[in-house]
């Protein structure tokens, strides 16, 4: 019988063309996988849905002061807009790649595309602030289901030899994403496009999300996993609750005066958290598979790169929310200007990561993360001194020494950290691998922005001047020595990396 067969090789996804198979042979009928233009369009499909994701991840922040005058949101609420869409994220992500193995990757990424189109336009349109952080932690959730069967439709896509290249371009998208988000939601939002204000961040994906569904049907493949996961619903709900029960108090402790009821529900949460991890121990043990693979941990490359990428994906989205806020509630700085004064960051962050994964991480390896490490907490320095000595008469030129130079050690960070992380972890691991170091990042993120949001308005608060220069100062000089703090961990951490990258799955 003749068949288009989807195997595992070597322990990793593979798709063929049609070959013949014995009858028994565990084996998918699928389509033809796309090749030459075809295949473009399907990759620039898939990029255009990831793109949209990683833009959403930061874009709001820029539109945090409008966001609050216009829906009357209290600052727990404005730290729950920016983190209940990474924390959702961060728990559904690993059920959306199984449910992709389990269901066909183009089936769930189609599900979760539209999902994440319609709760842009919900976004777009909620009434209050409640409803706004509802409707982003659905993002958050439709964007797990979407994400997941982008990584794995490049391996489906791409042979071997062929997948560095698709998955850099991936990297240097998503770093890039990441910081354009406040500029281009600085300029939607003072376009005030229909009069719409903050409010077309969201919609304009609406528009990109048809277009990226409209390709897909077309030209994304169809695969499924051989071995069938298996989806461990109670696993993510223990999860779930251990996270929100350690940083919902994080969050609004601040708001409510800090009430014993926060410290004993973070205890509690610390406890779910720990027992989540046991069973994971012994469901491994066991010989079957976890939901996370604490195994990988063992592997000293895995775990340094993923505690790097945590403390990365912790300082960039701290750093962003406290940075928009000072520049507009501080120095009164209008959204388009604050959102254009990020402008050298991301211009610099491009080019430095290009410089990092392509030119300096082959020829001093590891080194290069820890030069970035080191660059951006120069920069952070630089910014101190500038924060200083600022007021609100201050030009956006004073803030461009230090906006360079952060955003070169950003950009030589973000590139190559996947490269050097998943150097020692075996092919057959690769998936769990790449999932676990996605979710880790993306919990990291919503957990730097309850923990240093929190302390950043902690010292709003005790400086209650009438000027509010003098209120976000201190503030955000408090933000930005945290930044060099975690810039020197991770500096320190990168030591423990494999000394030079390698592309493990090309082996």
């Amino acid at each position: 019988m003749t068949t288009t067969l989807e195997a595992t090789r070597d322990g990793e996804p593979t798709a063929y063309p049609p070959v013949e198979t014995q009858p028994g042979t565990e084996a998918v009928a699928r389509g033809a996988l796309p090749v030459g233009r075809a295949r473009t369009i399907a990759l620039l499909s898939l990029f255009l849905a990831s793109t949209m994701e990683l833009l959403d991840t930061t874009i709001v922040n820029v539109a945090l002061p409008t966001i609050e005058s216009g829906l009357h949101a209290t600052a727990a609420q404005l730290q729950w807009m920016v983190a209940a869409y990474p924390l959702a994220f961060a728990v559904a992500l690993i059920t959306g790649s199984r449910l992709g193995d389990l269901w066909g990757r183009k089936r769930v990424f189609l599900g979760g595309l539209v999902g994440f189109t319609l709760m842009s336009a919900a976004c777009g349109f909620a009434p209050n602030a409640e409803a706004l952080v509802g409707f982003r932690a659905l993002q958050g959730i439709a964007a797990a289901a979407m994400i997941p069967q982008v990584l794995s439709s490049l391996q489906v896509m791409y042979a071997p030899h062929e997948r560095a290249k698709a998955m850099g371009l991936f990297t240097g998208l998503a770093g890039l994403s990441a910081v354009l988000g406040p500029v281009i939601g600085a300029v939607l939002t003072e376009a005030d496009l229909g009069g719409l204000g903050w409010r077309s961040i969201f919609l304009v994906n609406v528009p990109f999300g048809v277009l990226a569904i409209v390709a897909a049907l077309r030209w994304v493949p169809e695969s499924v996993a051989t071995q069938r996961p298996r989806i461990d619903l109670r696993g993510v709900s223990v999860l779930a609750v251990g996270l929100l029960a350690v940083l919902y108090p994080l969050t609004m402790g601040r708001e409510l005066g800090w009430p014993a009821w926060v410290y004993a529900a973070m205890a509690a949460g610390v406890v779910v958290l720990g027992f989540f991890a046991r069973s994971q121990v012994r469901t491994e043990r066991a010989g079957r598979e976890p939901l996370v693979a604490l195994s990988l941990y063992r592997g000293r490359g895995f775990a340094a790169g993923s505690a790097m990428n945590s403390l990365l994906f912790m300082a960039m989205a701290s750093y962003f929310l406290c940075q928009t806020i000072y520049l507009q509630a501080g120095l009164g700085w209008s959204v388009l200007k604050a959102g254009l004064a990020g402008v050298p960051f991301a211009l610099t962050t491009t080019v430095f990561a290009g410089i990092g994964v392509a030119v300096l991480a082959p020829k001093i390896g590891r080194r290069v993360l820890q030069i970035g490490a080191l660059t951006w907490a120069a920069g952070a320095v630089v910014l101190g001194f500038t924060v200083h000595g600022a007021d609100a008469s201050t030009s956006v030129w004073t803030f461009l020494p230090g906006f360079v130079v952060a955003g070169a050690g950003f950009g030589l960070m973000v590139s190559p950290i996947g490269v050097f992380t998943l150097a020692d972890v075996p092919v057959d691991k690769a998936g769990s691998a790449s999932g676990l170091f996605s979710t880790t990042g993306q919990l990291s993120g919503a957990a730097g922005v309850a923990v240093l949001g929190s302390l950043f308005f902690s010292v709003v608060d005790a400086h209650g001047s009438t000027v509010p220069v003098e209120m976000f100062r201190p503030a955000m000089e408090v933000a930005l020595a945290v930044l060099v703090g975690l810039m020197l961990v991770a500096a320190f951490v990168a030591r423990q990396l494999p000394a030079m990258p390698s592309q493990p799955l090309e082996h």
